[in-house]
């Protein structure tokens, strides 16, 4: 689904007037949840799930069929987590 299919399926769902204001509320979550993450807070709806960060840290390895190594310096990566309403209706 891309967010074209996913914005009309939110106007649908979320009995709004025009495409616009769905894309609007979109946006409106998506920059909400964004700029809670970057605050490393965590967002939790309840049923739905949870929206949280993890540190990560510095990772060394090996090119494959090279004889060099890379590093992947420590950062703060986002993670989601599904509540148990979205598990149980996806297993049904």
């Amino acid at each position: 689904m891309t967010k074209a299919d996913f914005v009309e399926l939110v106007k649908k769902e979320g009995d709004y007037e025009s495409k616009a204001a769905a894309e609007k509320a979109v946006k409106a979550f998506m920059n909400a949840v964004t700029a809670a993450l970057v605050k490393k807070e965590t967002v939790t709806l309840v049923g739905f799930g949870t929206f949280y960060t993890v540190e990560v840290t510095t990772k060394k390895g090996k090119i494959p069929g090279k004889n060099e190594t890379y590093t992947k310096p420590a950062h703060t990566a986002p993670k989601f987590r599904f509540g148990k309403t979205i598990k149980d209706a996806v297993a049904k």
